[in-house]
């Protein structure tokens, strides 16, 4: 976990051949063969997409650590650090927050334009500021902590399998006439996955933050969202930093009603230089815990 980490921080992603990349060429073109407006097509792609990469990277696990202890860790670190994406997440949300900070908000809007699907033309800068808070929350979540749980639960075979599950959900999980049945397979299946790690994503920034007023969020906001897994982040993210993100946003040229999440002042830059260090601050409670517990292992062992 610290290799994978410390590879992602001093790297970032790969701004070339990243394997997702390919990932994505591939399921395009399973989709492409396979697209029926039938739910049993959905599973059968998601099958043929993900189950090939999983089944390689835990038999190659296998065969490096029949070999070499060292050659296995150091397999998992960069698994890992290929799936992670908290310095590409802080890249991004900076390049919010500093031209709010001084003032220009057409280029805040077009940074916080490649961190969100809705539009951002229309937005003021508290709603830019909004849009970026929500999405280092929600990528804390999805790029980060979900990653290291999974990883920490099955090892570099675990970590692929949620970061395809998750790539898929974001290509195939909408609620769109193509993808209504097509994509239900992908979409409710990374909602499994994710369903343990952002509670503990959650409870992370609810204990980093006002503990409170997250608490409360969380409970009286979060089965409000439509995503069973983004609601219960955003709301105890929302809370802990005490600013009020959700309402009403722009999507494809109309706004549609959200519910309101959080608690407190209007979201402004500090908000998304906030969110940065409580997703980095529950890495490294993440992390301390990872250490102690492997720590306390190897005595109880010995």
């Amino acid at each position: 976990m610290l290799a994978g980490m410390g590879l992602d921080a001093v790297l970032g992603e790969p701004r070339r051949a990243h394997p997702l990349v390919a990932f994505g060429r591939l399921a395009r073109a399973i989709e492409a063969r396979l697209h029926r407006e039938r739910r049993m097509s959905g599973l059968v792609a998601w099958c043929l997409a993900v189950l090939p990469p999983v089944l390689a990277t835990a038999l190659l696990s296998r065969l490096l650590a029949s070999w070499s202890p060292w050659a296995a860790a150091a397999f998992a670190a960069a698994v890992l650090y290929l799936a992670l994406g908290h310095r590409s997440l802080g890249e991004h949300a900076r390049a919010v927050e500093a031209p709010l900070r001084g003032g220009d908000l057409s280029a805040a809007r077009i940074a916080v334009s490649r961190m969100v699907s809705r539009d951002t033309a229309a937005l003021d800068a508290s709603q830019v500021a909004a849009a970026a808070t929500e999405s280092v929350l929600e990528n804390g979540s999805d790029a980060v902590f979900g990653a290291l749980f999974w990883f920490v639960l099955l090892g570099a075979p675990g970590v692929v399998l949620y970061r395809l599950a998750n790539t898929l959900d974001a290509m195939w999980g909408y609620r769109t006439p193509r993808y209504e049945r097509f994509g239900w397979a992908a979409a409710r299946i990374d909602d499994a996955l994710n369903f343990i790690p952002s509670r503990l994503t959650a409870f992370t920034y609810a204990l980093l933050g006002d503990t409170s007023r997250a608490w409360r969020c969380w409970r009286s906001q979060a089965p409000q969202w439509d995503s069973p897994n983004a609601g219960p982040v955003m709301a105890a993210g929302a809370g802990a930093l005490r600013v009020q993100l959700g309402g009403p946003a722009p999507y494809h040229g109309e706004w549609e009603p959200r519910p309101v999440l959080g608690e407190g002042r209007a979201p402004d830059a500090d908000a998304i230089g906030a969110a940065l260090r409580l997703v980095r601050n529950g890495i490294l409670l993440w992390l301390a815990i990872a250490i102690v517990a492997w720590v306390f292992g190897g005595i109880a062992h010995a």
